[in-house]
């Protein structure tokens, strides 16, 4: 999976990227905030990002707060790493769109297990808007009848909406993506052969 981390202490940043590699990981590193939100800015950014709270040019908190005003239909999973133990300061970091946070110095356990959550959640998010982009094109491709047809009641025909008599056939074909197939059935078919017998 790859995956940002934006750290502006380099003997952490190293660390990190270390560890994220060790476990199979691709790892984007910025030294900063700007750097980080340029990089979520990109078509192909990663969908997991680790953000470091206090850094230069543009902290943490802004940069979510940035990558949340600014939806996608893949938004990224966002942890804040963040050597502030006041509940205040990680409450602002989740209320700012932060999906997760993980203190500072982090355990290497703890971090493996706050990324696989993160990827866990990221593959149902992708499974969740591929089934809706099925469902967004089935959607597209249904016609429906709406509102009320006129219909004879003697032979069945359909009022058109100049006035016209059709067949049914003829009038859902006309109206709807609808295919036809043929066939008799029980009632019809025992009335014709009633009738051959008589």
């Amino acid at each position: 999976m790859r995956i940002l981390i934006s750290e502006d202490d380099s003997s952490s940043r190293l660390m990190l990227a270390g560890l994220l590699r060790k476990a199979g990981h691709e790892v984007i590193a910025t030294a900063n905030g700007a750097e980080a939100w340029q990089v979520l800015q990109q078509s192909d950014a990663p969908l997991l990002a680790i953000l470091d709270f206090m850094m230069p040019a543009m902290d943490g908190l802004e940069v979510v707060r940035l990558v949340r005003a600014n939806p996608t239909r893949k938004p990224p999973y966002i942890i804040m790493l963040t050597a502030k133990s006041k509940k205040a300061d990680i409450i602002a970091g989740l209320e700012a769109g932060a999906n997760d946070y993980l203190p500072k110095p982090f355990d290497a356990g703890e971090l493996q297990a706050r990324v696989e959550v993160g990827r866990r959640m990221i593959e149902i998010q992708s499974s969740l808007e591929a089934s809706l982009e099925e469902l967004r094109q089935a959607l597209d491709q249904i016609k429906t009848l709406r509102g009320i047809v006129p219909i004879c009641a003697y032979c069945k025909k359909i009022r058109d909406d100049k006035g016209y008599w059709n067949e049914v056939e003829k009038y859902v074909s006309e109206h709807s993506d609808a295919k036809f197939s043929h066939g008799i059935c029980q009632q019809c078919l025992e009335r014709e052969l009633k009738k051959v017998g008589e």
